[in-house]
């Protein structure tokens, strides 16, 4: 390759994201799910701030917690999909190089987020349930404030390098991402370098959070267990695991299919690349979607409250 040809895309001005490689012929049928998928997150979680923004009963740490999940979810949707319909209906594909790193910066800081609010909803649950007469005393709203901002500076922190690492990298050979994001390995690995700390710090930051935060939640729910468990009778168990069961929903559709997506890219090569891009749409896209709907459906006080709402409008 000349010179010429080799300094054209060192500082790309901008990139080109093709959506689902392979898929291109479908791209405007894949916009309805995904379409919808996203009404549903923006509908679900805006209606969900405002049923606990509304109702001073709901003004406690579960429904903190979950009005922060909401807002993640919020962000992380709306991170990826403007420009992924736009992608897909108007073949709009170029995207700045700043927009491009800043893009990437909140889909991995906001998931990172997403994981660390998951553990303290666990924590909740487990005083709740472990230590009943305690929890008023031990998550008051400045403890729940301190958590809510542990979790968001250690997501703006773990992820702050990436931006960094990967604006620093020579883009040499080409400017095409086969990716409908800006996800951070599907852009490093366009560099003409070694890009081996990049997949190092990568693999670091996934195994750390993700691996921290899955013994966390485990050892909660382990302690939770033990505890309805040893209750008297069928029915104080039954309602003490009906607290925990949206929860759990909201952990199995936040980490499957993260950890599928995760795997298949790690060590699924045989399988096809639009695979990998719609798996990696799904961990991003499903958990948004699925959140609200399961707090909705699950939660008598959340149903309750959105009821007595709607019902006291049309009066």
């Amino acid at each position: 390759m000349s010179d010429s040809n080799t300094s054209d895309f060192t500082n790309p001005s901008t990139f080109i994201l093709l959506g689902i490689p392979g898929l291109e012929v479908e791209h405007t049928w894949l916009s309805v799910p995904f379409c919808a998928m996203y009404i549903i997150a923006i509908l679900g979680n805006s209606t969900l701030l405002f049923t606990v923004k509304r109702e001073r009963s709901l003004h406690v740490p579960m429904y903190y917690f979950l009005c922060m999940l909401a807002i993640t979810d919020l962000v992380l949707s709306t991170s990826i999909l403007p420009k992924t319909l736009s992608i897909f209906w108007f073949n709009s594909r170029e995207i700045n190089f700043s927009a491009c790193l800043t893009q990437m910066y909140f889909i991995h800081c906001f998931s990172v987020m997403g994981s660390g609010i998951l553990v303290a909803m666990a924590f909740d649950r487990y005083v709740a349930i472990c230590h009943p007469l305690r929890h008023s005393t031990v998550l008051t709203n400045p403890v729940v404030a301190k958590i809510g901002l542990a979790v968001v500076l250690r997501g703006a922190m773990l992820v702050l390098p990436s931006p960094f690492i990967a604006r620093r990298w020579p883009y040499c050979t080409t400017n095409i991402i086969p990716h409908s994001y800006c996800e951070y390995m599907a852009m490093v690995k366009l560099a003409c370098a070694d890009i081996r700390i990049s997949s190092y710090y990568s693999l670091s930051v996934v195994l750390s959070v993700i691996g921290l935060d899955v013994f966390f939640i485990t050892v909660s729910y382990t302690q939770i267990l033990r505890a309805i468990f040893s209750l008297p009778t069928k029915d104080a168990r039954l309602k003490a695991f009906g607290t925990c069961g949206s929860h759990l929903c909201v952990i199995l559709a936040f980490y499957i299919p993260g950890l599928f997506s995760f795997l298949t890219h790690q060590f699924g090569h045989n399988v096809p690349l639009h695979f990998h891009i719609l798996s990696a749409n799904m961990y991003l896209l499903v958990p948004p979607m699925l959140n609200p709907i399961i707090y909705g459906v699950r939660t008598k006080e959340i149903r309750g409250r959105l009821l007595h709402l709607f019902t006291h409008k049309g009066t």
